[in-house]
């Protein structure tokens, strides 16, 4: 394979495209895009969120050090873009005509809202501030996990391929598009799940114990 070399780029895409809905605990509220979002722990639930500090909502965290992560949807893309791109401090964005109108819904935890057009949303405390440069990255705990009772089939059993979420990759938005594998896959024994022919282990190989999911 031939490559070029360039200087070090933003180029780790997919992302998530998420709305980070806050409040300043005096009764004004924000809502905007992030991309710089993800999963950092699993015990306890974790995430974080980079944000610049000349963003609107950047003072508003830090005052209050919560915000809500919201999940965004195909059918949200416009507002998800909007928000991404208007400050709150000069456009109140809870309060936009059509396709770009988004709801504030009282979050079960914390005081920030949530965006009740958000297929799931995730409640955070802040529990420390990195000052990384360009950004300061937002280490919070999840506190509450808010599902669309829409996303759950018939078991109850989540199926989150409902929720048509889309992606932020190199400036452009994306839908998920079709399942390839799912965890573990490869280590199915069944050669018509997988396709491959199990080699023989030696006597001493103990395998991969088995990754559980657990709801609280």
């Amino acid at each position: 394979m031939a490559r070029v070399y360039w200087k070090p780029s933003n180029l780790l895409n997919p992302v998530p495209a998420v709305l980070i809905s806050c409040t300043d605990g005096e009764g004004n509220d924000n809502v905007m895009t992030a991309a710089w979002a993800g999963t950092v722990c699993s015990d306890p639930v974790m995430v974080s969120v980079s944000i610049r500090k000349s963003r609107h909502s950047h003072a508003m965290i830090m005052k209050t050090r919560e915000f809500v992560m919201n999940l965004t949807s195909e059918e949200m893309v416009r507002a998800v873009d909007y928000a991404g791109i208007y400050s709150g401090a000069k456009v109140d964005k809870f309060d936009l005509p059509g396709q770009l109108h988004m709801t504030k819904e009282r979050a079960h935890v914390v005081n920030a809202p949530c965006v009740a057009e958000s297929p799931l949303c995730l409640e955070c405390k802040v529990t420390q501030v990195l000052e990384l440069g360009s950004h300061d990255m937002f280490i919070a705990e999840v506190v509450s996990t808010d599902v669309d009772e829409r996303l759950l089939d018939e078991n109850g059993t989540l199926d989150l391929s409902r929720a048509k979420l889309i992606a932020y990759s190199h400036g452009e938005y994306w839908t998920l598009g079709r399942k390839v594998g799912k965890f573990g896959f490869t280590s199915l024994k069944s050669e018509k799940e997988n396709n491959l022919k199990e080699k023989k282990q030696p006597k001493d190989y103990k395998g991969r114990k088995k990754s559980r999911l657990h709801h609280k």
